[in-house]
């Protein structure tokens, strides 16, 4: 119950128990859809979750709430509409992802770039990360956290780490590297932003709305050596253009959406 009193239920994507959802949904409570995706095209392959998520939606939804626009434009693109639309981006937690209280200069050392994943799936950015991994200069240097299974020998690889161990590493680099390809809203990416990292991003997805003028984007992994160049000469004119999400204001904004 918000304040107030008014009942609502908010639902994600498709990852629930049906019957339990069935629990909620009656007359007088509000019912609010968090989608990603389309999960088709995220995940490069259609096995129907689109079109059960859109089942759910007409089912039980009196309002959408998606992650991006992009991820609104995408659905519509695909002809999969879904009630009341609403766009609304996550947010990491700012007690723990925050910009470092001071860098010292870059000078001549190499540029410190990191990526990070929790997924293995070769479209959170394999294709760039072997790139860099074949054709790394002496002026980049390359981290990567998470879980891959690309053979991997110049770039740094560190396993999977806690959200507190990662946001330290995260704040010890440079830039941030968001390869990931049709990513909706990218937790990732906006942890990295949120730890001060201007970023060199693919033009996908949710990525532009994401960096807006806080980094340099590419399209094919051929021209992150471009990208790369020209973030180095603009780094602290890019980090200037952060914006990230405030928690508290996002949190409105549900609250905004399932008040009605």
């Amino acid at each position: 119950r918000i304040s107030g009193g008014t009942p609502a239920c908010l639902f994600n994507s498709f990852n629930f128990g049906f019957r339990r959802l069935r629990r909620f949904a009656r007359d007088g409570v509000r019912m609010v859809h968090r989608v990603d995706g389309p999960i088709g095209v995220y995940r490069g392959f259609d096995d129907g979750t689109d079109r059960r998520i859109v089942e759910l939606n007409a089912s039980f939804a009196d309002a959408t709430v998606f992650q991006s626009q992009w991820s609104l434009d995408a659905h519509r693109e695909l002809g999969l509409e879904l009630r009341e639309p609403h766009v609304i981006p996550n947010a990491p937690d700012p007690a723990i992802f925050f910009p470092p209280p001071s860098r010292q200069p870059r000078g001549d050392r190499p540029l410190r770039l990191v990526a990070s994943s929790w997924s293995d799936n070769p479209r959170k950015g394999a294709d760039a990360l072997l790139w860099l991994d074949r054709r790394l200069a002496r002026d980049v240097e390359v981290t990567f956290v998470g879980r891959t299974q690309l053979p991997l020998e110049r770039v740094k690889v560190a396993g999977p780490l806690p959200s507190a161990e990662l946001a330290e590493l995260l704040r010890s680099q440079d830039a941030y590297l968001a390869a990931s390809v049709d990513d909706p809203c990218s937790n990732a990416l906006l942890e990295g932003l949120a730890c001060g990292l201007p970023a060199v991003f693919r033009r996908s997805g949710g990525h532009p709305e994401l960096v807006g003028g806080a980094g340099v984007g590419f399209d094919e992994p051929e021209e992150l050596g471009d990208a790369l160049a020209r973030l180095a000469d603009e780094l602290e004119e890019r980090r200037a253009r952060i914006r990230v999400p405030a928690l508290a204001d996002v949190a409105d904004r549900y609250l905004e959406v399932l008040r009605g």
